[in-house]
Order: structure tokens, then sequence, then C-alpha cells
């Protein structure tokens, strides 16, 4: 780890999406997305999160940048997310625009998907310089200036700013919106599955592009993804989610190598190793599908795939306890 200062401190986070149903369309039920949950993102750190699709992952890193709001006005939003800034602690869930607009050039995010995440009607010139007319006083020629910059900190090409979208490739445009999130020189970058949308070939070079900008400008990332073995490789800290749940968070190495919650273990089994002397019988495999957020199991969300359940498990709702400094939520959880 990096550095101890928190940035980012999450405390019971919750995300609810209203369900509609009826005549006149009134509200029947409620899916919790993100179900009480709490971490910390240090200064100069990656918090990698990692889970199925569904898990919340992205619920997370909008409700972070606030941004959850303009994709679902109705959402229920519960507990609190404190940007911590020199000697202000400021409460970022739910902050109406107009006073997050103070705050948002702090906190920027790289979207997943490169192709529909850029304004194909903007040349890049535009699609740069639109954040920095929003949130800063720079003047026209300032604001070209850090323009050339940053194209050179992605390894763009200067005459790139006046093409448009669709005369890049897909790693191309994914530099093109991690430029973009520089432009307002952020502490803190939110990556949502930033290179999951590209070929293998690729998505090394923009992850190791992302590696050499944290150093260079001392960016706070938080990772989003649901390939493990590649957030273990960019994170310092992991934390798996399950249904709306943090279930494992520790040290990347400890949660890499020594996974104590069976939900991590049966992710890290079905992780392909280039090992022909690998036996294919040590993947766990779970039984059953992912159960969805609208009719959660009670008790332990994962129980009911769960190979070491106990008949607890269906009652009591299990809290994050520290073994060995990886935090874990599960009472019969191994080493």
């Amino acid at each position: 780890m990096k550095k101890s200062k928190p940035l980012i401190s999450v405390n019971n986070l919750g995300v609810g999406f209203p369900v509609y149903g009826g005549l006149l369309r009134h509200k029947t039920a409620e899916i919790n997305a993100v179900d009480n949950i709490s971490f910390s993102l240090n200064e100069g750190e990656t918090l990698g999160i990692v889970g199925e699709s569904g898990s919340g992952k992205t619920t997370v890193g909008r409700a972070i940048t606030n941004l959850i709001r303009v994709f679902n006005p109705d959402v229920t939003l519960r507990g609190t997310i404190h940007l911590n800034i020199g000697n202000k602690s400021i409460n970022l869930n739910g902050l109406q625009q107009s006073v997050m607009k103070s705050y948002r050039h702090l906190i920027q995010m790289i979207f997943q998907d490169p192709y529909s995440s850029l304004n194909p009607r903007m040349t890049v010139r535009e699609i740069l310089e639109r954040p920095l007319k929003i949130q800063t006083n720079l003047s026209q020629t300032e604001r070209l200036k850090r323009i050339f910059e940053i194209l050179d900190d992605v390894a763009l090409q200067k005459d790139s700013m006046n093409r448009y979208p669709h005369e890049f490739s897909g790693g191309q445009r994914q530099r093109i919106g991690i430029a973009r999130a520089l432009t307002t020189r952020p502490k803190i970058i939110i990556a949502d599955e930033p290179v999951s949308a590209l070929d293998v070939s690729v998505q090394g070079q923009v992850i190791n592009l992302m590696e050499e900008l944290q150093q260079a400008f001392g960016l706070t990332y938080l990772f989003i993804a649901h390939d493990l073995s590649l957030v273990y490789h960019i994170s310092d800290r992991i934390g798996v989610m399950y249904l709306g749940n943090i279930v494992e968070l520790g040290d990347s190495k400890s949660v890499y190598h020594e996974p104590r919650h069976p939900y991590t273990q049966a992710l890290l089994s079905a992780v392909p190793y280039p090992d022909p002397e690998k036996k294919h019988s040590e993947r766990i495999r779970l039984t059953g599908d992912i159960p969805t957020p609208l009719n959660k199991p009670s008790g332990c969300s994962f129980h009911p795939r769960c190979l070491i359940a106990k008949p607890s498990c269906q009652i009591e709702i299990p809290k994050l306890t520290q073994h060995d400094g990886t935090s874990v939520a599960c009472p019969y959880a191994v080493s």
C-alpha cells in the first residue's frame, strides 16, 4: 500500500432501485443493488473491486462519483461517502449536482465502453476541452496547452485532436477516455471495467499506461472489473463483491494467493493457468446461478451456492471480520 491517508471513506452505503408495476405505475418493490457496504480508498493506492455481473460493482463507482441519480433519479441512497480533502470532509452521497460541481474535478471516471462513452459528433479537442471549460478558468491558450500535454501523456499524436472518435481503434478511444479523465487533474479516478471491451493484446497496454499515469500524477484508483487476475495485477488491495455485499477485503496478495471466503476461492479456481500439469478437478464448481437482487436469500446471500454452508447461514447475515489482516464475511472462513 502506497499511503495511509484515506481520500474516500464509505460507510454503510446502500443503493436501492425502485421497481414499478401496475396500471398506474406505482412502486411495487426495491432492488438493493448495494447493501450497506463500508470501505476506504487511501491516497495513492489502487483498490480493486471484483465480482460477477450484477454484484453491484458499477453501482458503487457511480455512487462515489455521484452520477447515480443522473442514471436513475428515483434511486434510494443510504449511508455516507466522505471525500476527505485537507481539513474538509464532504459527504458526496446524494449531494445536489449544483454543489457537487465544486468537487467534480477531483473525482473522474473512465467508462467501460470506449465506443459509446465518447460523443461521435465531437472532435477529440472538443471532448477534452469541455471539462476544462466547465471546471476551470483556463484561457483558450492554456486549455490548448493542457490538451497537448495530456495527449502526450496518453501516447497520442497532437494532430489527433482534430479527428473524430470513429477514426480511432478501440484502444486509442480508451486512451482518449483516460485523457478526458485527466484534464481536470483529479485526485481520484473510478475505472469501471476500462479494458473489458478491448482485445487482450491491447488490455496490457492500457493497464501499463494507467500504472505509469498513477506514478506520474499520484493518482488514486478504484478499479472495477470481473477478472480477478487482472485486478490482482494492478491493485494494492482487493474487495470481492457478491449480491451487493463485500464478502472479502484485504491486501491483493493475501486475497489472491490465500483466499478465505468460499466465493473468493471459487472465483480463483476458475482463473485459467498456463500449466498442463494442473488438474481440472481442482476447480470449485458452484451449483445454481447467482440469485436475483430482487429476491435475495435470507441470511448470507451466498449460502444457496456455498459448499460449506451451515443451517445458521440461512438466518444470520455475516459481518466483515478481521482474519490476519483480511476482512471476511464468513464465520466459517478457512485460510
